[in-house]
């Protein structure tokens, strides 16, 4: 016989289930990103004090490279941005994605299947309840977006990234 009981137990087996097999499985690192890591202690090339970036970078940038905040979806003007170019690291200018791996995934914010080779890394992150695969620069650290697995192929990967934490050159 089906009961709440029987329904509100089998939904906790299976949402717990999910929730081990979010934990246990990571977004694939073979498209040129770093490892997973949750290194507190990691160093940049690149670092300023927080008086530094004020200086370098405008409020809106500072709160997303240097605060994890995110921008409002389809602020950007990146995310109309197709023509053939680079968008790198608002922070340190490092070259982070290239137009060629630039998709519409209309959720309002640049999204790419694939970073450029060494230059981003992926730590795991905990905020808002929920657990996501931060991106961040790995020259600067500052954080650019994340990464989900319901992008295109060929790596099935969808790099969200903030327009705000980039800048775009055209190329050609």
């Amino acid at each position: 016989m089906f009961s709440r009981r029987n329904f509100l137990v089998g939904s906790l087996f299976v949402g717990g289930g999910l929730g081990v097999a979010a934990l246990t499985t990571g977004i694939p690192t073979a498209f040129s990103a770093t490892p997973l890591t949750d290194d507190p202690t990691q160093t940049f090339p690149v670092a300023h004090t927080e008086a530094e970036w004020h200086a370098i970078l405008n409020p809106q940038q500072f709160k997303v490279l240097r605060e994890q905040d995110t921008e409002r979806p389809f602020t950007s003007p990146l995310n109309d941005e197709h023509r053939n170019g680079t968008f790198a690291c608002a922070g340190c200018n490092q070259p982070a994605f290239a137009s060629a791996t630039k998709f519409d995934s209309h959720t309002g914010w640049p999204s790419f299947w694939a970073p450029m080779e060494n230059a981003v890394g992926i730590h795991q992150d905990r905020s808002f309840g929920m657990l996501r695969q931060e991106v961040h620069c790995s020259r600067c650290g500052g954080h650019l977006g994340h990464v989900f697995d319901d992008g295109p192929k060929p790596t099935g990967l969808r790099y969200c990234m903030n327009g705000v934490a980039m800048t775009f050159t055209a190329q050609g």
